[in-house]
Order: C-alpha cells, then sequence, then structure tokens
C-alpha cells in the first residue's frame, strides 16, 4: 500500500502540467461519481454504521498510518471480517507478519475478496466482495510464503472474531468416500471458511482410522464444512456434493470399499433435509438411481492430523468432479 501523489512532488515541464491536472480532474469526477454511489448504496443495505476514520478508508479509499493499525501485529486464532457488512474475508491462519506496517495474508476466504485494478494504474485494490468496501491492495511473487501473494490490508477495514465466538456460520456434515477428495472440494468452494475431515454416524466413541476401516464402529468418512451462509448456500453445498462423488454406489466409491465410503448427508434441521430430498428427487428423475443416505446428523470425530488438508499438504486426490445436473442417465 501506498499513497497517492508524484513521485517528485512537481511535474517537470508545462505539458505534463496540462495532463496532471487533467487527469486531477478527472479522477476528482470519477471519485465525486463513486462516492455518490456509495451513499445511494447505504441507503439500501443495512450496513453497519461507520465513523469519519472508518469512511475514508472503507468508502473512499483512504489508507490508515503504517504500523498503526489494531490488527498489525494481532495474533489470535479466529476470522478477520468486514467492518461494514460483517462478511468472513480471512482466517487467521493465513496471517503473516510481512513487517510491511499493514495486516498481511497470504489467502482469503474463497470468494470473499475481489481484485481490481488500482486507480494509479499500477497496483490491483482489493474490496469486500458483499459490500464492495475498500480493504487494500494485494501483490504477488514477493516470496514472503509459499502461496506468494500478500493481501496487504488496513485494519481500519477489519472486525475480528476469535475461535468460538459469536459469529454468523453454519456447518454441514457430507460423506461421499474417501474423506480426502470431499475435502479438497469443499475446501475451495467460494463462502466455505474451513473444513476438517472425520467420522460420523457410527456407534463408537473416539473412533481411530484403524477402527473405523476395520468396518466394526458404523462410521462413514464424511466432510465438516463451515460456511458463510452469506456468501454460500446450503443447496449449492450440497449440489457440489452430488458432483464429487458417485451416489448410486452402495458402501463403496470405485476401489474403496466398505462402509465408511457409504454416500451419505446427516441433515440439521428440515430444511436441509427437504433440500436434500428435492435434490435426490431431481437426480432420479433424470435416470439415477441414488444410493445416498439422508440422515439426522450425529456427533462428529474429527479425524487423525494427518489426514486433515491432505490434498493441500501432498497434492493428491481421488475425486473427479462431473456436472451431474447436465447429463442425463
Amino acid at each position: 500500500m501506498s499513497y497517492l501523489g508524484n513521485k517528485n512532488g512537481l511535474p517537470g515541464s508545462w505539458g505534463n502540467r496540462f495532463l496532471n491536472l487533467r487527469s486531477l480532474a478527472f479522477l476528482i469526477l470519477f471519485n465525486c461519481f463513486s462516492f455518490g454511489n456509495i451513499m445511494a448504496d447505504e441507503k439500501n443495505h443495512p450496513y453497519n454504521g461507520l465513523t469519519p476514520e472508518e469512511e475514508d478508508v472503507i468508502l473512499t479509499k483512504g489508507t490508515e498510518r503504517p504500523f498503526s493499525g489494531q490488527y498489525y501485529q494481532h495474533n489470535e486464532e479466529g476470522v478477520y471480517t468486514c467492518k461494514r457488512c460483517n462478511a468472513i474475508l480471512y482466517k487467521s491462519d493465513d496471517k503473516f507478519d510481512s513487517r510491511c506496517g499493514w495486516p498481511s495474508f497470504d489467502d482469503a476466504i474463497p470468494g470473499a475478496i475481489t481484485q481490481t485494478p488500482d486507480t494509479d494504474g499500477m497496483r490491483t485494490e482489493i474490496v469486500c466482495s458483499n459490500c464492495g468496501g475498500h480493504l487494500g491492495h494485494v501483490f504477488f511473487n514477493e516470496g514472503f510464503t509459499d502461496k506468494n501473494a500478500r493481501h496487504c490490508v488496513n485494519s481500519i477495514s477489519l472486525d475480528f472474531t476469535a475461535s468460538g465466538g459469536d459469529i454468523s456460520t453454519r456447518t454441514a456434515y457430507f460423506a461421499g468416500g474417501c474423506f480426502w477428495g470431499t475435502e479438497y472440494y469443499f475446501h475451495n468452494e467460494p463462502g466455505v471458511i474451513s473444513t476438517d475431515v472425520g467420522y460420523i454416524g457410527g456407534h463408537q466413541d473416539n473412533p481411530t482410522y484403524e477402527a473405523v476401516c476395520s468396518g466394526n464402529t458404523g462410521h462413514a468418512e464424511a466432510v465438516e464444512v463451515v460456511y458463510d451462509p452469506s456468501q454460500a448456500s446450503y443447496e449449492n453445498l450440497a449440489r457440489l456434493f452430488f458432483e464429487i462423488h458417485d451416489p448410486t454406489q452402495v458402501n463403496r466409491q470405485g476401489p474403496d470399499i466398505g462402509e465408511q465410503y457409504r454416500s451419505a448427508i446427516f441433515y440439521s434441521g428440515d430444511n436441509e433435509r427437504k433440500i436434500a430430498e428435492k435434490l435426490i428427487n431431481i437426480l432420479e428423475t433424470k435416470g439415477y438411481k441414488i444410493a445416498t443416505e439422508i440422515t439426522e446428523v450425529s456427533k462428529f470425530w474429527k479425524a487423525e492430523q494427518y489426514h486433515q488438508d491432505y490434498f493441500k499438504n501432498t497434492g493428491n486426490t481421488c475425486h473427479l468432479r462431473t456436472n451431474i445436473w447436465e447429463i442425463e442417465k
């Protein structure tokens, strides 16, 4: 992030001075037009109230002073949300110290951030995808982390909720064969905040991978999906579930055979159950013989750490995505 302005402070010639004045006039008109749209937008949406300092950054794209923000050296576990609309933007796991003077993240919640060319013609601005509030800028190929990205964000554009805090999220549970592959697709779905793999639907407490694979615990390998309902819907997640495995197979997925590999949706409440039943009905009218079980959610046991983020850590996945909704059986 940097401040707008001429590097040398003064134009080098009258011609350049005329061009700079013309550019300045354009920027003034552009910013007035944008600000007018923002004010109109404020009247149509129940966004949070902002202080004058917050408006200067979030609405008119200002920049807070470096090393001054409350989240610059903030290291708690949790999620960072948009100050204007509460959308979840970043996880603490993706925050790192770049020593640039502003909070830095090497990744964002999928779909939460929109990148646009900055008006300075050189940088890439980042804004909240939900409300358009200005966050800062993103830079690439600097070598700070393996992801080679640095989201440089104004603290004043953010709020923070510690792990376990009160934030508007929902959780869904899906079992579609080996949980390594299903987690990969859910983890990258826009609006998903976090995923964990584990075991659900069985009768043994604290099951281990070996016990589940023995076929004696009744558990299914499953994925716990925590998502932001303002950015992702349960129905879209359920549709994705049917795309990333074969829901016609009974107690298996390809070469993986056993009850732990069964296809199942574990619902919370009538709305989720009705959505699952509706989608199955759609697929059955297309000619598919769906084997997916619809079961009320039960205790989810998180799997061993070496199973978490398996694709991210190894680059291997055992699932392919197919647009089953467009294919007639």
